[in-house]
C-alpha cells in the first residue's frame, strides 16, 4: 500500500522547468518518472580499443583539417595512449567551435581501424564518463531531459507510491549494471519494472481525475421510494437494474448533486433504470434528453407505458407544437429542449450522451437551474460498454454503475462471409421473410465512391427492389427516415440503411442483419447494430459482409455478444482514449497501460488511494 500522505508533489518553481514540463505535456514528477530512457550508454573509460564498438574516450585535440565537405580532427586518447583521427561529414558551425587545437574533452562513437590508424566517425562530445548513463529521446535534449530527470524523480518526490514501486523507477533512471545485463529493450522490461511504470502512471492518472471532480450541493434531496413502483411491473429487474438504481437512490438522498454514467450493454435494459430515477425525484421534476427524435419518442412511449398514470409527461421535440411545460412533471426530448423555457427540475437525464457535445449537456443543466450554488442531479445513460477497466478509472472523477445482464438471454449467431456466402445469404434471407421476420443490410456509404471497395446505397438498393416486396431505404440525410423506419416496423420486410440505425430502432420483427464492408466499422459501432436484432426473442443473425480474405478483428467479434468484452478486445486493435480529457473511444493512449489487460493494476493502485 501506498504511504498516507498529500497527493500534491512539490510545487515547480523555476520557470524554466515548468516550460519542459509544459513541452513534455506533463505536470508532476510521477508523469515525468514514466519517461523512461531510450538507451543506455556504457560510458567506462577503458584502456583497450573496442574495435566496432561504441566507446568513451578521453582526449585531446593535437590538430585540425578543414575542407567545405569535411572536419578531420587528430586527437590523442589519453586512456588508449595512441593518436585517434576523428571524420565529421557536412560540419556545422558549431564543430569547429567545440573542435579547438590543445582542446581537452571526453569524445564518444564507434572505434573503426583503417590500416594501423584508429578512427571515429562523427565523433560526438559527452559530459561525464564512467558507468552507465540513460539517453532519453522526447522533445528536450537528452541532457536537459537527464538534468530534470535528477532534479525531480527523487525518492523523497516518489514518497506517495509504495516502496517497491520506488525502487524499480529509479532504477530504470539510474541503472546498475545488473539492470543492464537483465535489460532487452524499452517496453521490453523485467516483469517488475514494467508492472512498476504501470502503477506510476495510473498513480498520476487518478490523482488528477481526482482532484478534477467537482461538489455541488443539490437543488432538492430526493427521498421517493421505487421498490413499490418496481414491484408493480409485469416482469423482475435485473441485479445489475436494481444495483444501478439502488446506487442512484443513495446519490439522490445524499444531499450533493450526483453526477454519475449508467453503461449499459445493448437490451440490457437501461430504459427502466430511467423510469426508476423519474419515480425516485417525484414529486419533483424530471428531464429526459434523447439524441434523435425516434428515440425520443421511443423513451415517450416507454414513459406512459410504465409510470403511474398520474405523471404528467410531455414530448418536446422540433415536430411537437409548442406548449408551456411547467405544469409537466416529466419532459422527454431532443435538444429542442434546448431552445424552450424550462420549468426547473430535481433530475437531468441525458441518453446516448456520447451523441451530445459537452456544451449542450451544460447548457441543458444550465436551463434547468437558476441558482449558481446547487446544480440538479445528473445522470448520463450510454449503450456504448466501456472496459471495465475505464469504469474504474472513470469512477475517479464521476460515479459509474455497469448494467452487463441482459433481461433474457440473446440467441444472435454471426459469421463472417465473403462473395462465395452471398447465395447461401439470399436463401437465409427468403426463409426469414417466409418467417414474417424482416431483415437489415447497412451499406457503408449512401453514392457510390472511387475509395470504397464496395456498393453503396443508391448502387445495391436496385437489385433488392427487383427481388423482393416491401423494401425500404433510408439513411442519414434522409428527411423522411423517421416515417420510413415507421412504416417499415409495420410493414416492411427488407430495410436498406446506412449505420443511421445504429441506436434508436426498436424492430420487434427483425431477426437478421447484414452488415456491408464491415471491417470499415468500430467494434462498437458493430455490436449496435448487431443489438438491433433479436430484441423479443428471436432467433438472431448477424452477417459480417468482408472483401478480405481473413481478418482476425472480426472472428474475435464474431466469438463473443458481451458488449464488455468488446469493449476491452476494440482496446487490443485500436489506441485507447484519453479519459482525462474526455475523449474515451480513441486518441491519446497511455505510454504504458493496457486498459483491455490491466484490470488487477487499476485496481491495486485504487486502494492505495483510499
Amino acid at each position: 500500500m501506498a504511504k498516507s500522505c498529500s497527493l500534491v508533489l512539490p510545487l515547480l518553481q523555476n520557470k524554466a522547468d515548468i516550460e519542459k514540463f509544459k513541452r513534455l505535456g506533463i505536470s508532476s514528477a510521477l508523469e515525468l518518472a514514466v519517461f523512461v530512457p531510450s538507451v543506455y550508454e556504457n560510458r567506462e573509460i577503458l584502456g583497450e580499443a573496442l574495435i566496432g564498438q561504441t566507446q568513451v574516450l578521453d582526449v585531446t585535440v593535437k590538430s585540425i583539417q578543414q575542407t567545405p565537405k569535411f572536419l578531420r580532427v587528430s586527437f590523442y586518447s589519453h586512456n588508449l595512449e595512441t593518436n585517434v583521427d576523428g571524420m565529421i561529414f557536412n560540419p556545422r558551425p558549431f564543430h569547429r567551435k567545440v573542435f579547438r587545437n590543445s582542446a581537452n574533452m571526453l569524445i564518444q562513437g564507434k572505434i573503426q581501424k583503417y590500416n594501423s590508424t584508429l578512427q571515429i566517425a562523427q565523433p560526438k562530445t559527452v559530459e561525464s564518463s564512467g558507468g552507465i548513463v540513460p539517453i532519453y529521446k522526447t522533445d528536450l535534449r537528452t541532457d536537459s531531459m537527464r538534468r530534470l530527470i535528477e532534479k525531480y524523480v527523487t525518492a523523497e518526490n516518489l514518497d506517495v507510491l509504495p516502496d517497491e514501486i520506488v525502487k524499480n523507477i529509479l532504477s530504470l533512471h539510474n541503472p546498475t549494471a545488473e539492470f543492464i545485463n537483465s535489460f532487452i529493450k524499452v517496453g521490453e522490461y523485467e516483469a517488475e519494472y514494467l508492472y512498476a511504470l504501470k502503477f506510476v502512471e495510473l498513480y498520476a492518472h487518478i490523482s488528477q481525475l481526482k482532484k478534477k471532480r467537482r461538489y455541488f450541493k443539490a437543488a432538492y434531496v430526493l427521498n421517493s421510494n421505487w421498490q413499490s413502483w418496481a414491484m408493480s411491473l409485469p416482469f423482475n429487474l435485473t441485479g445489475d437494474q436494481k444495483r444501478a438504481i439502488s446506487k442512484i437512490e443513495k446519490d439522490f438522498s445524499s444531499g450533493m448533486s450526483s453526477r454519475r454514467i449508467v453503461v449499459g450493454d445493448v437490451g440490457s435494459g437501461k430504459t427502466m433504470v430511467i423510469l426508476a430515477s423519474i419515480i425516485m425525484a417525484h414529486p419533483y421534476k424530471s428531464i429526459l434528453m434523447a439524441p434523435t427524435t425516434l428515440l425520443a419518442n421511443q423513451l415517450f412511449e416507454e414513459a406512459k407505458k410504465f409510470l403511474p398514470d398520474e405523471f404528467k409527461i410531455a414530448l418536446v421535440t422540433n415536430e411537437q407544437k409548442k406548449e408551456s411545460l411547467v405544469d409537466f412533471d416529466v419532459l422527454i426530448g431532443t435538444h429542442a429542449l434546448l431552445f424552450r423555457d424550462l420549468p426547473s427540475v430535481a433530475l437531468v437525464m441525458v441518453d446516448e450522451q456520447h451523441r451530445f457535445g459537452t456544451a449542450q449537456r451544460n447548457m441543458l443543466e444550465k436551463l434547468t437551474n437558476d441558482d449558481a450554488d446547487t446544480k440538479p442531479h445528473y445522470i448520463q445513460f450510454s449503450a456504448t460498454p466501456i472496459p471495465r477497466t475505464q469504469a474504474m478509472i472513470d469512477s475517479n472523477l464521476v460515479d459509474v454503475s455497469l448494467i452487463e445482464q441482459t433481461p433474457f438471454k440473446r440467441d444472435i449467431s454471426t459469421s463472417v462471409i465473403q462473395k462465395p456466402h452471398f447465395k447461401d445469404l439470399l436463401s437465409h434471407i427468403n426463409s426469414e421473410i417466409e418467417q414474417n421476420h424482416q431483415v437489415l443490410i447497412v451499406y457503408p456509404l449512401v453514392e457510390q465512391s472511387e475509395i470504397i471497395e464496395y456498393q453503396s446505397l443508391d448502387e445495391a438498393k436496385d437489385f433488392w427492389l427487383k427481388r423482393f416486396e416491401d423494401v425500404a431505404v433510408t439513411h442519414g440525410k434522409d428527411k423522411n427516415k423517421s416515417e420510413v423506419l415507421k412504416n417499415f416496423k409495420d410493414n416492411g420486410n427488407i430495410l436498406l440503411a446506412t449505420t443511421v440505425v445504429e441506436v434508436g430502432i426498436s424492430l420487434p420483427r427483425l431477426s437478421t442483419v447484414v452488415i456491408v464492408g464491415a471491417e470499415r466499422l468500430g467494434l462498437a459501432t458493430l455490436h449496435q447494430l448487431r443489438g438491433r436484432v433479436s430484441r423479443t426473442g428471436l432467433k438472431g443473425y448477424c452477417y459480417l459482409f468482408t472483401n478480405l480474405q481473413k481478418s482476425e478483428r472480426l472472428e474475435s467479434f464474431s466469438q463473443t455478444d458481451n458488449g464488455f468484452e468488446i469493449a476491452a478486445l476494440d482496446l487490443k486493435f485500436r489506441q485507447s482514449g484519453d479519459l482525462l480529457s474526455g475523449n474515451m473511444q480513441s486518441g491519446k493512449s497511455f505510454k504504458w497501460v493496457n486498459l483491455g489487460e490491466d484490470e488487477k493494476v487499476v485496481r491495486e493502485v485504487q486502494e492505495s488511494l483510499i
